[in-house]
């Protein structure tokens, strides 16, 4: 289990550095990587990431566990799932305000809590900043997920989100993210 921390009174944080599977690539420039959250869980120590970087000048937050799955986990999990919200943050370079950020929030811990929990998918990473969210899992099967989506999200108004799946086997999106942030310097 993995243990978020939210800075007072900013951002959730989110995914979408290294894009191979489609055709954008964004250009970036490593700022710094913080090393926030650590949870322990058992005998095992997770380690996860905030890091940040720069797109087009703004600001851009990635949330992630600092290491591939077990094989075990890949190999079933082969379908790349990324849950995009564009929202209009010029007013806060680039970020949500505050009301939409609540609601990214509550459909991110309504992923984690109904969906998550329950085996039908595993969390890559998630990104916010110039103006886009995106929160990044791999999932096994895309109805499956589309119904325990569905489900989950009944009682919840309608979000501004898109949906796309990629196939990728061999993970290899997030590794470039791992890739991408393995050079960055602490600061």
């Amino acid at each position: 289990m993995v243990q978020t921390i939210r800075l007072a009174n900013w951002y959730d944080l989110s995914p979408h550095l290294n894009q191979t599977l489609d055709t954008q690539k964004y250009q970036t420039s490593f700022l710094g990587l913080l090393l926030l959250m650590a949870a322990s869980v058992g005998k095992e120590e997770e380690k996860g990431i905030i890091g940040r970087v720069y797109e087009k000048g703004f600001p851009v937050i990635y949330k992630f566990i600092n290491e591939l799955p077990a094989e075990r986990i890949r190999s079933q999990l082969g379908w790349l799932t990324v849950i995009s919200w564009k929202y209009d943050g010029s007013s806060n370079h680039g970020m949500p305000l505050e009301a939409e950020n609540q609601k990214m929030i509550a459909l991110e811990d309504t992923i984690e809590d109904r969906i998550e929990r329950a085996g039908i998918l595993q969390h890559a990473y998630s990104r916010t900043g110039n103006n886009l969210k995106e929160l990044v899992y791999y999932i096994h099967d895309q109805e499956q997920f589309l119904e325990a989506f569905n489900q989950a999200l009944n009682n919840h108004p309608r979000y501004p989100i898109e949906i796309k799946f990629y196939q990728d086997k061999e993970w290899g999106d997030f590794q470039g993210l791992l890739n991408d942030f393995s050079n960055a310097t602490n600061k």
